[in-house]
């Protein structure tokens, strides 16, 4: 997995509550996808008229934001269905990180499993960055700097947030939970080799 330190990048401001994962990656489009053309289908409604050419009215098909890898969201971000191509598809498309008031539960675990970083920050100040964008699309520039837990947009303070440590570590070093894991082997392995001797019979190699 990708690790995330510090992205400088254009943000795209998508400020609508309840976007559910079906907007993200529609169901239809699912079947015969791979996960790296998952960016094809992302936001497949809203970014394509019906006869399939774009919308010209959808943000990321706007000259200012076609570029963009952060995206600001809205209240309840990714809500609905639990599935993990809401956030493939995000990461095909080039996104590294969300920020929004409030993300889906399960979709917030997925991004850390793909090296993407959800950003939960006040609504009040992510109005006050869509506004920004909305006013000045030119401003669209943003640094977030997961060392320092700073988001830093082209005009105005930096902006703290908060994450796990532990969701921290593991995107910094580019590591998925298995790689968590791995990383205590040694630990893993000797609590094995204590727990062979105490409780013998649970042990694979001892049926029978």
């Amino acid at each position: 997995m990708q690790a995330f330190t510090k992205l400088t990048a254009i943000a795209a401001p998508l400020f609508r509550p309840n976007i559910n994962t079906d907007i993200i990656t529609p169901m239809q489009f699912l079947v015969g996808t791979s996960r790296e053309a998952m960016g094809d289908i992302l936001f497949a409604p809203w970014r394509f008229n019906d006869d399939g050419s774009e919308n010209p009215d959808f943000i990321l098909n706007m000259e200012h934001f076609r570029e963009a890898r952060i995206l600001i969201g809205g209240p309840n971000f990714a809500c609905g269905s639990s599935r993990e191509s809401a956030v493939w598809a995000l990461h095909s498309f080039g996104f590294r990180a969300v920020i929004a008031p409030s993300f889906g539960g399960i979709f917030a675990n997925n991004c850390f499993q793909s090296g993407m970083l959800p950003i939960v920050l006040p609504e009040k100040k992510v109005a006050a960055l869509v506004r920004q964008l909305d006013a000045a699309p030119h401003t669209a520039t943003f640094t977030i700097d997961l060392e320092t837990l700073l988001v830093l947009p082209s005009q105005g303070e930096a902006i703290p947030f908060k994450i796990e440590e532990f969701r921290r570590t593991a995107l910094l070093e580019g590591l998925d939970d298995l790689g968590l894991m791995k990383k205590h082997s040694d630990k893993i392995s000797a609590f094995q080799t204590t727990d062979r001797r105490s409780r013998p019979w649970i042990y694979s190699e001892n049926f029978g």
